[in-house]
């Protein structure tokens, strides 16, 4: 007889009725709590935020931030606490209101951002933009230190919407003779003009991009720093249930149960103890603890679901050991290689000649593709990667991406050709840039493994309710043993060849991610000394042909 028949059969005379009660009842209260505090904690989260990043949109500086710390932390009872990774913690509201710190809440950090953003008439185009950003840099970087300046003076700051994204800041001419603060400056205008102009002039929306990064890192040294706010302490009180009615159904409950449960005897306290003594084992880093499960009862369900729960847990810490381990290994060498060409120049060994800079700067560049690699498959395996989806022409995602490394192709000797699909528009669903990112890394991975003379196609075809895009190339092809690892982070069937051609090792990881999140897959077929195919696999948003797919 199984653990739950036999369980069943104990309780379910004596149970059942006031259980039901109970249960009842306390969902009825719980859910209407549950409801009305986590609104409440919203509001309360969404009043701090925007109370804290209009202070530091508003003056220029967190200094002097406490007090609105402390009248917020009054208002809405929750312990607050701040800080920035420049300055570290500025204020804890227990500090404030006279206690002692108590240990932080559980919740996740918010991030209040009081910078502005770069915004731009929508006439406007790049080259004008790239023009007006020295002077909006300038302009923002002198306003803001001197907002900053009057608000460690005590004086107040009123705030505007000027030009462009930008506040403007005044002080009511309540400021003494302005003297004080009339020092602060904008820094040096010509390496803001320098940095402008570094951006491409690209198009509209890539220019802006670039100039926006260009504003924050300009303007990094003088603008209020993200702020870190952390809510909640482990021993905050939260609502609790009225305990009278649930009490008097619950203790004849637990009367029932408490003598039913000793019937149950040292067969199931025997499995039950193993697992706890073997789930604390885990809890404290012994990840190759494991329990015997025999038997077809759920007790034994219960120690194979546990055995299978660790191993699934030691198999991801050995995958985190292995890319930790992975990324010192990738960083290692270059970075030594750079230190060591600077000691040389900064000791007078080498000459800072163009072609050295010039090595210097493109292994630079590679390390920074590494780490953008790295933080793009971070967000998209943590489901937090932003996608902008829309319907799009998979003909003109094909064309876009050849156009994209045709040039790079034809340095490197090889053939790029798009084709299949005929006229009309061959509709897919999903956001086009991530999607060109995806198919890019593909094709830039196909040519750098096709040898000079040979060929690259991107082939576009539609069956049934699945479009396919295959990129197909004449290199050297992979060993069946190899395909396996093909998507791991880091691995290539080549190290040095993937190094030498500036590959991180990371774009597979990417591509699979992203095609995953477009609920499509990757495939992959490869013969050595013929080529391989990587097929993107993906489906369409209304069927397949005869189903209206093609315009």
């Amino acid at each position: 007889m199984s653990f739950r028949l036999r369980v069943f059969s104990l309780v379910l005379l004596v149970a059942v009725a006031a259980s039901g009660a109970t249960a009842w009842l306390t969902l009825r209260q719980l859910t209407g709590q549950v409801r009305e505090s986590a609104a409440a904690d919203r509001q309360s989260m969404a009043a701090i935020t925007e109370e804290l990043r209009a202070y530091g949109a508003g003056h220029g500086t967190w200094d002097g931030v406490a007090a609105t710390v402390r009248t917020l932390a009054e208002e809405t009872g929750q312990r607050i606490r701040i800080g920035t990774d420049r300055q570290g913690q500025i204020a804890d509201s227990d500090t404030l209101l006279g206690r002692d710190p108590r240990p932080g809440g559980t919740a996740p950090p918010l991030l209040v951002d009081p910078r502005p953003q770069l915004e731009f008439p929508a006439g406007w185009d790049a080259a004008s933009m790239r023009k007006v950003t020295p002077n909006v840099i300038a302009s923002y970087t002198s306003d803001v230190s001197y907002a900053a300046c009057l608000t460690r003076l005590g004086q107040p700051v009123t705030v505007l919407r000027g030009k462009f994204g930008m506040p403007a800041f005044q002080d009511g001419g309540k400021a003494p003779g302005g003297a004080p603060c009339a020092g602060t400056g904008s820094g040096p205008r010509q390496a803001h003009t320098a940095a402008a102009e570094a951006c491409p002039l690209s198009g509209r929306a890539g220019t802006l991009a670039c100039l926006r990064r260009v504003f924050t890192e300009r303007t990094a040294a003088v603008a209020p720093q993200p702020l870190t706010v952390r809510l909640g302490a482990v021993d905050d009180a939260g609502q609790t249930l009225a305990a009278g009615p649930t009490a008097l159904v619950a203790a004849g409950v637990a009367a029932a149960v408490l003598a039913c449960a000793l019937l149950l005897g040292r067969a199931v306290l025997r499995p039950v103890r193993a697992l706890t003594a073997a789930s604390r084992g885990l809890g404290e880093g012994d990840l190759g603890r494991r329990v015997p499960a025999s038997g077809r009862d759920e007790i034994a369900e219960l120690g194979r679901s546990f055995n299978r729960m660790a191993g699934s847990l030691q198999d991801s810490e050995e995958r985190q050991r292995r890319l930790v381990g992975d990324i010192a290994h990738e960083l290692r060498t270059p970075l030594a290689n750079l230190r060591g060409y600077l000691e040389a120049l900064q000791d007078g060994v080498l000459e800072a000649d163009a072609e050295l800079l010039d090595s210097l700067h493109e292994e630079v560049l590679l390390q920074q593709r590494i780490v953008d690699d790295l933080q793009d498959l971070a967000l998209a395996e943590a489901g937090a990667l932003t996608y902008h989806r829309r319907p799009l022409d998979a003909r003109e995602l094909v064309e876009a991406c050849r156009t994209a490394h045709s040039a790079r192709a034809a340095a490197a000797g090889v053939a790029l050709e798009a084709v299949g699909a005929g006229p009309g528009t061959v509709r897919l669903y999903g956001d086009p840039d991530r999607l060109r990112q995806a198919l890019g890394n593909l094709v830039g991975n196909a040519v750098r493994h096709t040898a000079p003379g040979g060929r690259v196609r991107l082939e576009l075809d539609e069956r049934g309710e699945m479009v396919r895009i295959a990129v197909r190339d004449t290199g050297s092809g992979i060993p069946a043993a190899d395909l396996p690892h093909l998507f791991d982070r880091f691995w290539r069937a080549d190290a040095a060849r993937g190094r030498a051609t500036g590959g991180s090792g990371l774009g597979l990881s990417i591509a699979r991610q992203i095609v995953a999140d477009h609920h499509g897959a990757v495939e992959v077929a490869s013969e050595v000394g013929v080529g391989s195919v990587f097929t993107v696999v993906l489906p369409a948003p209304w069927g397949g042909a005869g189903s209206g797919v093609r315009d």
